[in-house]
């Protein structure tokens, strides 16, 4: 293989043999070669459980490594030549049997897709476009471009010309083509022109595809993002070329043990969009009628994605697919009750609320499926949105650390940003930068990490974490006025009151906890009873998970059920001989502790 790269020399071996077999067994070549110098970089850690080499990507980017290890590439080992090119070869039978199975020929094309198609030939187009601002793809393609360029050198024409420039097509301004990606770096920093971009890029690349695709034709769009603006802008491109959603399908297409899923909540799932056409007589539609008919459309979907175990943002993202049958069939959906239209980011934020009530449904009831819906949905629909939040976090991070991009989206759905959570409520703490994702110890399986994961981080502080405050902790505005009031004259959210309650009990204080509880009429306010019935399902879960079933942070199960025992003995009533009600006397008394 060394000797493809010496130009004249290796075009003249070349020649000895068929065309066709020379370029099928120099792509494999290349292939083998590429895997392998993905194992042979200065970047490389040493997974220590296993004693073995890690490789170059094991994220979309490049760290840097203070310590690194060597592969030996002549031999037989992990890096090395003979396993790489093994591993490619792996794909052979596969691509046999799939060449014998269609009568078409493929026919690959190295062209832009916002270049115009033939008009009306194609039954389907699928397409897995660049996703968003996650993943900037020609960066790190160069990392093997320079070496396929001088390794492929003379193999063919067609190849020669692929690789004609220096580094991978990045965006043309001249032009105004080229990767689509929003990244300001690439706009003079100007990160509305770099969104905007984007958006009319893809945009433009949709209607090529709906003037190429035949009347009765379909386009499938996978995609995966926790990001409420990549979807906000990928649907907005969908509908400004015509399309109508008109089915959705969550699919597991992510490897569970990659790098970029141990110890985060990266989607594991990508939704497949499918597309068609919409009618030229499609006429404006209503805010309220697409709305109550997303409603009646995405229920059934809800009750399914869960019992099918997709949780997470993976949950909130895969109702995304039903949910736009309602909105998409419209070129424009107007307001009724007001000047102007709804717009998609408005339209999904009805989405992501329904969804989290539905999730917050069935912790607030305890029961998985369709009947534990219908028994707290009502309730999780008067939720309040800081303990809708608490809840949603809770249930799928317990008091661990979240990934700062879930945390956005969490808040996001709840009409929250993570500023509020942070400063405002003072239910969460930033916990710092999660650097050391890098490190080794990380076992691969697959290797390849799968082109639709995008990062955790979110806008502007990517690999963070952000965990939740437990109720001991909230001892800033908190230690005065938790439970009494909230920022803004704005009422009192649930999770507050129970949290002041908690912090009362503790402290052995009997009497003010009863007196803060018919202050406020919580004995009778079965929301309040729910969620902390909750509570206790959700620690009661964490404490069993726990090392040694303990829970190291405050017996916080044991609190809640003694003040949730105390609530309904205090607020039992019995019937007098004089037809008067009376209150039990309570029967346990917890020992005064200080709080935590």
């Amino acid at each position: 293989m060394a000797s493809a790269g010496g130009g004249t020399d290796a075009a003249e071996a070349w020649a000895a043999y068929p065309a066709e077999w020379v370029e099928a067994v120099g792509a494999y070549l290349a292939c083998g070669f590429d895997r392998m110098l993905d194992f042979n970089a200065a970047t490389l850690s040493w997974i220590t459980s296993v004693e073995a080499i890690g490789h170059t990507f094991a994220r979309y980017a490049l760290p840097m490594t203070w310590d690194y290890c060597e592969a030996a590439p002549s031999n037989d080992v992990r890096g090395g030549w003979e396993m790489c090119l093994g591993a490619v070869m792996e794909s052979s039978p596969v691509l046999s049997r799939a060449g014998i199975a269609t009568k078409f020929k493929p026919n690959a094309l190295r062209r832009s897709a916002t270049d115009a198609m033939t008009p009306g030939y194609f039954d389907a187009i699928v397409t897995d476009p660049p996703y968003y601002d996650a993943i900037p793809y020609s960066d790190l393609m160069d990392f093997f471009y320079i070496w396929l360029r001088r390794t492929l050198k003379g193999i063919s024409p067609e190849i020669d010309a692929a690789f004609g420039q220096p580094l991978s097509p990045k965006w043309d301004q001249e032009a105004n083509d080229g990767e689509l990606i929003d990244d300001s770096s690439r706009q003079g920093n100007d990160a509305a022109k770099s969104k905007q971009v984007y958006e009319d890029g893809m945009a433009r690349v949709f209607t090529q595809c709906a003037a190429a695709l035949k009347p009765e034709g379909r386009m499938v769009v996978v995609f995966a993002n926790k990001q409420p603006d990549a979807w906000e802008t990928l649907v907005s491109s969908i509908i400004r070329a015509g399309f109508t959603v008109d089915g959705s399908w969550p699919i597991q297409t992510e490897q569970a043990a990659r790098m970029r899923a141990q110890g985060s909540a990266a989607l594991a799932s990508s939704v497949w969009l499918v597309c068609k056409k919409r009618s030229a007589t499609a006429t404006a539609g209503w805010d309220n009628r697409v709305v109550e008919e997303m409603r009646s459309k995405i229920g059934g979907r809800l009750h399914e994605y869960w019992d099918a175990g997709i949780k997470g943002p993976d949950f909130i993202w895969a109702a995304t697919g039903p949910a736009l049958e309602a909105f998409s069939k419209h070129p424009v959906v107007k307001k009724a009750n007001g000047p102007g239209t709804m717009s998609v980011a408005e339209f999904l934020s009805h989405v992501r609320r329904l969804v989290v009530d539905y999730v917050v449904g069935q912790v607030l009831s305890g029961k998985d499926g369709e009947n534990g819906a219908a028994e707290s949905g009502a309730a999780a629909d008067r939720l309040d949105e800081p303990t809708a939040y608490y809840l949603l976090h809770r249930n799928d991070f317990g008091l661990g650390d979240a990934p700062v991009g879930t945390v956005i989206l969490y808040a996001v759905s709840c009409g929250l940003s993570d500023r509020d959570l942070i400063d405002t409520w003072e239910l969460a703490v930033k916990v710092g930068d999660d650097s050391s994702s890098d490190d080794d110890g990380e076992e691969e399986s697959g290797d390849e990490s799968s082109d639709s994961a995008e990062d955790d981080g979110g806008a502007g502080s990517k690999g963070s974490t952000i965990r939740l405050k437990r109720w001991s902790e909230r001892t800033g505005r908190s230690s005065t006025s938790i439970g009494y009031e909230a920022p803004g004259g704005r009422p009192v959210p649930l999770i507050d009151r129970v949290h002041r309650v908690m912090q009362l009990y503790k402290a052995g204080d009997i009497g003010k906890v009863d007196e803060y509880l018919d202050e406020h009429g919580l004995r009778r306010h079965e929301l309040f009873k729910r969620v902390i019935q909750s509570l206790i399902e959700v620690s009661r879960r964490e404490r069993g998970t726990a090392a040694g079933g303990r829970d190291d942070h405050g017996d916080e199960t044991t609190l809640l059920e003694a003040l949730s025992n105390h609530i309904g003995a205090k607020g039992a009533k019995r019937q007098t001989g004089q037809g008067e009600l009376s209150q039990t006397t309570e029967t346990w008394t917890p020992t005064p502790a200080s709080a935590e």
